[in-house]
Formats: structure tokens, sequence, C-alpha cells
């Protein structure tokens, strides 16, 4: 199993936060966007094997994470 980047910790951690699961991340990410996503691809994403910057940012948006200041300098 592929370690979580800092990016990962952050979501699981906020999903405790907020109470809530991976599946309703998920479904909150498919209705922001309106792409497919799934538990594999937000594994990949966690662990940092598939970078997705309208995905990421879904996920920004909905947990509430401030955006780093690297995922910037990518989308510039």
């Amino acid at each position: 199993m592929a370690q979580l980047t800092a990016f990962g910790k952050e979501i699981k951690k906020r999903l405790v936060d907020v109470d809530q699961t991976q599946d309703w991340l998920i479904e909150q990410v498919k209705q922001e966007t309106g792409l497919f996503f799934d538990g594999g691809y937000l594994y990949k994403i966690m662990a940092g094997k598939r970078n997705a910057p309208t995905l990421t940012a879904a996920i920004r948006k909905i947990l509430e994470l401030p955006e780093l200041e690297n995922e910037r300098n990518k989308t510039a």
C-alpha cells in the first residue's frame, strides 16, 4: 500500500473533523465537477499517483482546505 502524501493526510484528517466519509466526499466532488470520480481515483490523488487539478480544487473547496503554494505554481 502506497504512503499518503501530505494532501492525502489532510483529506483524511478533515473528513474526521467534519464527521464524513470518503464516499460522501466522492459524491460531493462528482456533484461539484460533473466529472467521473470514484474511490480508486481518490486513493490515487491521496497517494500522489494522480495529478488532477480540477478534482483537487474541488476537494479543497468542499473540505475548506487552503490551497498550497506549490499547487498554485503548477496551475500558473
